[in-house]
């Protein structure tokens, strides 16, 4: 199928080009849209016409499925061509869209919401279509450079941006914690260690935190693809001086007692009285502090003298449009998507979901700028680094830098260890050999493990790949098997782990059904 698509894709875009120039709405509020004139009135039969009734298969969040539907009414109403969609709108969270989508594509959505650390997936998998010229340039003008780097391959637009919501700040206590205090890590740790409170920061799960302490000290960690979306090389300083600047910040953090690896706002009921998450939890937190709630951007460490404010990923939420073989059917889903993320539309989804918009001009509005949350991401953000497509085994990788770190002595001989440890998994991707790339391993709740070990599969009869051992298994316990010890090929139960129903002592089996697989025990 994503042969077929491909192919298709090239027939499409002649007419999608043209047709994606404009927009029944206003972009960026105050210019007219263009094209619309083009092809506006124009009768059903003129095969320049893109009037019709549209059927369409949508994923969104489900917090975010009524208003997905009001916003496409309110296409169908405002449009001059005689376009109408009738949309079947399912929920499927961001997290999961992209996994799910690419397990069969051909029966995935038209159109679908989903998180950017999943698109360089969909581009390999030719999930994604791409935008035309003219689409290109309005979406581009309108949107915050991080957010259309993170929809882009070498210049090219493959999706829409929706939000710009999704990084990471601090929320504390203000109980224990004095405003005047907020700006200093090491003032910080002294006022939780004084209270007996905890410090809550992410560094055993992924790189998404640890990176924080890297950026901060002006490392990068960026992966280069060629323009099939394939990764080919990464340009990484994280095993440098300026490197090891960032793991002695960390230990500064981390070799506190009252310290807690975590990023839930559920944090603050457990004693703790920072924690550094993102605007998700600003509602929980909100529950449980009340009053006391404080949220602002980051703190700086002092390393010999000099400070340096930690940094941050900031990430977005993406609207995808599938390949399609009916040209004019790809023409109008692309008028919806850039519709469905234009100023009016980020906006609505700002006042009725409190999600963070990626047009600039909403990012301008009073209204954002006042809300607490969005305020500190926004403050944040000038110390941020936006999240491009980064490699699946990296996240993996990474997350080693807290646990070697955190067990280390502090020394710049053991902190420097574990840089080199990290520096040659990271060369070890592109040295790879072939059989790595293409075999299948077991990563989960197996052999005493905790998501931090790979176990070997051997491919025993076409498509059947068979754990080399068997595995104590325990009700509940939650597995995937992953090609090439990457995320970005891996199978569970769809998106989701595979989880055991019941004690055994099992052989773990994967069935590869082309895009799709299918885990058993037997």
């Amino acid at each position: 199928m994503k042969k077929v698509l491909a192919l298709m894709l090239a027939f499409a875009m002649v007419f999608s080009l043209a047709a994606c120039g404009g927009s029944s709405t206003n972009q960026g509020g105050n210019e007219q849209p263009s094209n619309t004139s083009e092809t506006s009135n124009q009768p059903a039969n003129d095969p320049n016409s893109l009037a019709g009734d549209y059927s369409i298969k949508v994923w969104a969040a489900e917090a975010n499925m009524d208003l997905m539907k009001r916003q496409i009414e309110a296409f169908n109403s405002s449009n001059d061509q005689g376009i109408k969609f009738t949309p079947t709108i399912n929920p499927k969270s961001e997290a999961d869209a992209g996994t799910d989508m690419i397990t069969d594509i051909e029966a995935g959505p038209d159109l679908f919401w989903f998180a950017q650390d999943q698109f360089a997936r969909l581009v390999q998998a030719g999930a994604l279509a791409k935008l035309g010229a003219k689409a290109s340039e309005t979406v581009g003008a309108a949107n915050d450079k991080g957010a259309v780097a993170a929809a882009s391959v070498d210049g090219q637009l493959y999706a829409y941006p929706a939000s710009a919501d999704n990084g990471y700040f601090m929320y504390y206590d203000k109980r224990y914690i004095p405003d005047a205090d907020v700006d200093s890590l090491e003032k910080l740790i002294k006022d939780c260690e004084d209270a007996k409170k905890f410090f809550a920061f992410e560094t055993k799960t992924g790189g998404w935190y640890i990176a924080s302490w890297f950026f901060g000290t002006g490392c990068k960690s960026e992966w280069k693809m060629d323009s099939d979306g394939k990764f080919i090389g990464v340009d990484d300083t994280f095993c440098s001086p300026n490197g090891l600047i960032a793991v002695k910040g960390m230990y500064k953090l981390v070799s506190s007692p009252f310290y807690v690896s975590s990023s839930s706002a559920a944090e603050f009921d457990q004693g703790a009285a920072v924690v550094v998450t993102g605007t998700w939890a600003a509602e929980d937190v909100k529950k449980i502090l009340g009053d006391n709630m404080g949220i602002t951007d980051l703190p700086s460490f002092n390393v010999d003298g000099k400070d340096y404010h930690l940094g941050s990923f900031n990430g977005y939420k993406l609207i995808g449009v599938k390949p399609q073989t009916d040209a004019k059917k790809a023409a109008v889903l692309h008028l919806l998507a850039q519709f469905l993320t234009d100023y009016d539309r980020q906006m609505e989804r700002f006042k009725e979901l409190a999600w963070g918009p990626a047009n600039l001009q909403a990012q301008a509005t009073e209204d954002v700028k006042k809300a607490p949350h969005l305020a500190a991401l926004l403050k944040q953000n000038e110390y941020s680094v936006p999240q491009g497509q980064i490699h699946g085994s990296w996240w993996d990788i990474s997350k080693a830098i807290g646990e070697d770190v955190q067990n280390s002595d502090g020394s710049d001989a053991q902190l420097q260890a574990a840089l080199d440890t990290y520096k040659s998994k990271i060369d070890g991707i592109f040295t790879m050999s072939d059989e790595v790339k293409n075999a299948f391993t077991v990563i989960g709740a197996v052999g005493g493990s905790m998501w931090d070990k790979d176990f070997p599969m051997t491919e025993t009869a076409p498509g059947v790949w068979k754990s080399n051992d068997k595995f104590d298994l325990k009700a509940g316990d939650e597995l995937k098997c992953r090609q090439g010890l990457s995320w970005d090929v891996s199978f569970g139960n769809g998106g989701d782990n595979f989880k055991v129903e019941k004690d055994g002592n099992y052989t773990i089996v994967l069935t590869l059904d082309g895009d799709t697989g299918n885990v058993s025990l037997e």
